[in-house]
């Protein structure tokens, strides 16, 4: 989705946990990772324990080359689904988790 059209919808006064994940996601995409970063932040803020917006915050913050800020996000993020019972995001997060602790580091 065009991160455009949902700015729109921001900029109207529209602020929900779906509107900033959905830009977060949509500007993930595009391969703007501080805009996406942002977003997913602000989604979290909405719903401190959202997994999906924690699995792309990781992801978002790792494709920036923000590894310990990725590592946080995703340690954060299994914390958050396990308490919730959403199992499978916690597992898919811990395999990222696990290719950034054992990737070489830059």
């Amino acid at each position: 989705m065009d991160p455009s059209a949902l700015e729109k919808l921001l900029a109207a006064g529209q602020d929900n946990l779906m509107l900033r994940f959905g830009l977060g996601n949509a500007y993930l995409k595009q391969g703007d990772y501080t805009r996406a970063i942002d977003q997913l932040r602000a989604a979290l803020r909405h719903d401190p324990a959202h997994s999906a917006s924690h699995k792309l915050l990781g992801k978002a913050l790792a494709a920036a080359g923000r590894q310990a800020e990725a590592i946080a996000a995703y340690e954060d993020g299994i914390r958050n689904a396990e308490a919730r019972g959403d199992i499978q995001a916690a597992k898919e997060m811990k395999v990222f988790l696990k290719r950034l602790q054992t990737a070489p580091q830059p």
